[in-house]
């Protein structure tokens, strides 16, 4: 009996309220369909713990406040998701202003010298012992990391530190022909 009568004023609670509350909810939360959630997630903790709460004296201000905080947190989240979204954004953009800047940089005259593979086997040549020998296992022999590893009974932490240091090696002595050289290794 109880329980029917605590429905049975949660459902007008629900119907005398919920188009004010959304308003409310509307006119900080922008969307309709945030506003609703915010909403659901109200009357859902108030159905929770309805017993308790319809014995308060000012129910409608558990209410609103609720709204209000529910709808803080929304919108914090927001923010955060948009501070997200705008950080990769800026990324992405770098990488391509440095992915065009460096295609536009690539001399077309390149692809007509002979001395091409010479070049860039003496770039390799200039990589330090152990570095030289790694990235022409990774990246000439098509051998995986774990794998260079094992061979070389070394860490995958220092084959990836070596290929590091090759890349950038590499990429320091094959400036003007740098994209043509990523072109050829790793397609």
């Amino acid at each position: 009996m109880k329980d029917q009568k605590s429905n049975k004023t949660f459902e007008e609670i629900y119907l005398q309220y919920y188009s004010r509350m959304k308003r409310f909810a509307r006119e900080y939360v922008i969307t309709e369909e945030d506003a609703e959630n915010v909403l659901q997630d109200v009357f859902l903790e108030f159905w929770e713990k309805k017993d308790v709460l319809l014995t308060f004296s000012n129910l409608i201000a558990f209410l609103f406040t609720s709204i209000k905080n529910k709808s803080i947190n929304l919108l914090r989240r927001r923010m955060l998701e948009q501070e997200a979204s705008n950080r990769m954004q800026e990324e992405y953009l770098r990488t391509v202003q440095l992915n065009l800047e460096s295609l536009e940089s690539v001399d077309d005259q390149i692809f007509q010298k002979k001395d091409l593979e010479t070049i860039i086997n003496q770039a390799i040549d200039s990589l330090p012992p152990r570095c030289r020998e790694i990235f022409i296992k990774s990246k000439i022999e098509g051998k995986k990391q774990k794998e260079i590893a094992r061979e070389l009974n070394i860490s995958v932490d220092a084959v990836e530190t070596q290929m590091g240091i090759a890349y950038k090696k590499l990429r320091e002595q094959l400036k003007g022909i740098y994209p043509l050289f990523l072109f050829l290794f790793f397609i």
